[in-house]
């Protein structure tokens, strides 16, 4: 871990400097994600790390210009967002309706507990869960990333789906609209080839069966953020705010704003994120400032 910061960041970092603005300068790809995700390479400024304490302080290094702050803003669980609008499962919907920790609903449902019951190890599992459905993940899968019983994995999933019954409709559905297709679209009908999904080999078909589910959220995502940037873009421009977008990684931007508009800037940018696109259920924005970007997490 030591040996990748010093020769993956530290080291090489400095030496990418721009010598007129003194500013590190990624490269974004937008055609090198299947799913649609901007990437970002020369160098990757999306993987910096925050996991580990020595890591994080990477992230310190990365500051505001003088008279400046970073806000970060990153939208919440909205490929969970996207999953309960394509189902429109009641349950999903009304969860996030009423702003309610849908965590902590899939953990009631799954361990038989009232939802002020739940512990962090429960809720844990749950989450896990929630998101695991929404990459195919097997019984299999979760009982290895979670360490508990194939069984116990098998008896979570099932749950979930008795709870959520209008997700499993959806995938099944998914998944034989693929099969007949060929191709996925996600919410701003970009497609991506799946026709492996009809192969004799098993792991390959199980494979395009998770990238069909996966496409349609994480590239959905990707959409919307997309068209969010290119809105802040273009009415920034119009309105004449004196702010920067400086980075993208995946749910989340990152901006330099003077201090003075600050709390100007923040309600613009969350403005804009959650009004990007209409799901029915609402998009949700959550916004950090900072000195540095370790500060703005």
């Amino acid at each position: 871990h030591m040996s990748k910061l010093i020769n993956t960041y530290i080291e090489v970092f400095p030496e990418m400097i721009h010598k007129k603005t003194k500013r590190l300068h990624t490269y974004f790809d937008q055609t090198g994600a299947a799913t649609g995700r901007i990437s970002s390479v020369s160098p990757n400024l999306q993987n910096i790390p925050i996991r580990t304490n020595i890591g994080s302080k990477i992230r310190k290094a990365f500051i505001a210009s003088p008279g400046n702050l970073l806000i970060t803003a990153d939208y919440s669980q909205i490929e969970l967002r996207i999953l309960a609008h394509f189902s429109n499962d009641p349950g999903l919907v009304k969860s996030f309706e009423n702003d309610l920790d849908v965590h902590a609903a899939v953990a009631a449902s799954i361990f038989g507990v009232d939802e002020k019951e739940i512990t962090k190890e429960q809720r844990r599992i749950a989450k896990s869960v929630n998101f695991g459905i929404l990459y195919g993940q097997t019984p299999f899968g979760l009982s290895k990333e979670l360490k508990i019983s194939m069984k116990d994995a098998k008896k979570s999933i099932e749950s979930y789906f008795n709870y959520y019954p209008k997700v499993k409709e959806f995938i099944d559905k998914t998944i034989e609209n693929a099969r007949q297709k060929g191709y996925v679209t996600t919410l701003f009908n970009r497609c991506r080839n799946v026709s492996d999904i009809t192969s004799n080999n098993n792991n390959i078909q199980k494979l395009m069966e998770r990238n069909a589910i996966n496409t349609i959220m994480q590239g959905s995502a990707a959409d919307i953020i997309k068209k969010a940037m290119i809105s802040i873009y273009q009415k920034r421009n119009r309105l004449a705010l004196n702010f920067k977008i400086l980075l993208q990684i995946h749910d989340e931007l990152i901006f330099e704003t003077p201090e003075n508009c600050m709390e100007e800037v923040e309600n613009f940018i969350k403005d804009e994120m959650t009004s990007a696109v209409l799901l029915n259920v609402p998009l949700k924005v959550k916004t950090f400032i900072g000195a540095n970007w370790l500060e703005a997490e």
